[in-house]
């Protein structure tokens, strides 16, 4: 697959299947950072359980609940590591050149993406969010790479686990 930083001018980007939805998500980073930070207690608090089961067998059906729902409210791509805690409630991973740890160097002077024009930076939605949380200065820190083995994975269940 053509990675879309090097696809043909003109080219449409991703379908936005809820775009009111992901600038909402935005809008109310403060909200849903106190959400996450409680669901990831609880998250945290049933590791036995989860233990119990089996990781391996939860995997399939919480990936998709989870994609369900963060794919509505955040546009989630399921990368599998989370960090919308960090980004303001925007996904990074709807960047066309992935780009994790900030806005390229052609964001637009209206604020949308240098590849597609009509959509609104990743990186400016996740600045903008990220000023309305308690813990928007973590927008600063650096990202690791991402691991591409793990798209599709669970990032709850890494939660659960321990796993940063």
């Amino acid at each position: 697959m053509t990675p879309a930083a090097f696809e043909p001018r003109g080219k449409r980007p991703p379908p936005d299947r809820w775009p009111w939805l992901r600038l909402w998500s935005i809008r109310h980073a403060r909200g849903l950072e106190r959400l996450y930070e409680g669901f990831e207690r609880a998250l945290i608090a049933m590791r036995p359980m989860f233990e119990r089961i089996g990781f391996a067998r939860l995997e399939r059906p919480v990936a998709a609940l989870e994609s369900a729902m963060k794919g509505a409210l955040f546009d989630c791509r399921m990368c599998g590591q989370c960090v919308l805690s960090s980004t303001g409630m925007s996904c990074p991973m709807n960047c066309p050149k992935n780009l994790r740890n900030g806005p390229c160097g052609g964001v637009r002077g209206d604020g949308n993406c240098e590849v597609y024009p009509a959509m609104p930076c990743v990186w400016v939605q996740a600045y903008e969010g990220s000023r309305r949380m308690e813990g928007g200065d973590k927008i600063a820190h650096v990202q690791p790479p991402i691991d591409h083995r793990l798209k599709g994975a669970s990032s709850w269940l890494q939660v659960a686990r321990g796993a940063p």
